[in-house]
């Protein structure tokens, strides 16, 4: 029993040791919640401000890409000496139509298209009957005409004889002579109306107008013909000599003078040129399309140029000015007219600079900008279609040499 007691007696000794790891527990716990807090704090610290980072990188790289990359180039001098190669409308020296002046029916025709005439020729013949009864009409009543003034002279000498010697009175000679002038009045009526039927009756006959060559006949034997010019009978062309008519852009008008010899070719004679000479020029620009009609004459005695065809006139023309020539993708069309591109340095930024300009030849691939352009500027060689005065843009390439 002491035994047990001492065992039973010894029991309460274990409890005692409960309260030593109940009060150790709840500092340990607090501690790792502490750590847990400071941890997810700097992780979230750490997000925050790399959150910031990526929007701010963000920011600066859409900023970045928002600007426009585009490509410039210095423009590129002219040529003081220009070939300039235009198209030209080659006319005959002398075209016209021909026309009937008598009513009548077309009796025969004696030249086809394609046939050479000399000046004077007979084209064709028309019969007009009416027309001559007309005429015959006509010399009778100056055949009737001339005999009563005739008979009034006749008697106005009479009475005028015998007005001296007091047979007849003064009034009666006066009356003679007075109507002797009246039939001498009617016969040279009657031979005026004579004289313009024969001349109608004249025009019967069609001759040509001049040396050329006839390229149309609208009409054939047998046709109602109907005088005016309501419609022509035959055209006619006089090729010896052919015009060409070309319009010179204003920037060359200066250096074109009369008289010098042009050079021409024709897309049917390959690798054949001909000499022309500059003969006139309207003196005039056409404020249109700001141009200088010109005409240039050039030899066809041997007939190988066709009046109606297209010449190339090459121009050896000299710049009034100093030109620049940028490519063709480089000008701008927009309401406030023709622009080119440039970039220029806004401070720390390079941005956009829309210039204002006047073109001159333009051959497709390249064009001359007469004023509103420098030797210096930086041109955008295909800028964006939405690019506007002092965007911000991004410079991709620098080319030393102009685009042209």
């Amino acid at each position: 029993m002491a035994e047990n007691y001492d065992s039973n007696h010894e029991l309460p000794s274990r409890p005692e040791a409960a309260p030593e790891v109940t009060e150790s527990s709840p500092r340990r716990a607090l501690a790792g919640l502490a750590i847990v807090v400071l941890i997810l704090a700097v992780l979230a610290t750490a997000g925050i401000v790399s959150r910031r980072h990526d929007n701010t990188v963000l920011a600066a790289r859409t900023e970045a890409l928002a600007a426009p990359l585009v490509n410039i180039a210095p423009p590129k001098a002219g040529a003081p000496v220009d070939d300039l190669v235009l198209p030209g409308n080659v006319t005959a020296y002398t075209d016209s139509p021909v026309y009937a002046r008598a009513d009548g029916y077309l009796a025969r025709w004696y030249y086809d298209i394609g046939s050479k005439v000399k000046k004077g020729a007979l084209l064709a013949t028309i019969d007009a009957p009416e027309l001559d009864k007309q005429v015959t009409q006509a010399e009778s009543e100056l055949a009737v005409a001339q005999a009563n003034a005739n008979i009034a002279h006749i008697q106005a000498e009479r009475y005028s004889g015998l007005v001296k010697s007091d047979a007849v009175s003064q009034q009666d000679a006066d009356t003679f002579v007075n109507q002797a002038a009246a039939t001498a009045a009617s016969v040279r009526s009657s031979q005026a109306n004579l004289q313009r039927l024969r001349e109608l009756q004249a025009f019967e006959k069609i001759y040509a107008p001049f040396d050329g060559v006839v390229t149309a006949r609208t009409v054939d034997t047998g046709q109602l013909i109907s005088s005016g010019s309501s419609a022509e009978l035959f055209h006619m062309q006089a090729l010896g000599t052919l015009r060409v008519y070309t319009n010179v852009p204003q920037i060359y008008s200066q250096s074109l003078k009369e008289g010098m010899k042009i050079a021409l070719t024709f897309p049917e004679h390959p690798g054949k040129t001909y000499e022309g000479t500059l003969t006139r020029t309207a003196q005039a620009i056409d404020p249109a399309s700001r141009t200088l009609l010109v005409e240039v004459d050039v030899d066809n005695r041997s007939g190988e140029l066709l009046p109606g065809s297209l010449a190339q006139v090459h121009l050896k023309t000299v710049m009034a000015t100093t030109t620049l020539v940028v490519p063709a993708s480089a000008l701008i069309f927009r309401r406030q007219g023709m622009q080119i591109a440039t970039v220029v340095n806004n401070g720390q930024d390079t941005v956009a600079h829309l210039v204002p300009v006047i073109i001159g030849e333009d051959d497709g691939a390249t064009i001359q900008i007469v004023s509103g352009l420098s030797a210096g500027d930086r041109v955008i060689q295909d800028p964006p279609d939405s690019l506007i005065e002092g965007e911000k843009v991004s410079v991709g390439q620098a080319a030393t040499k102009g685009g042209a």
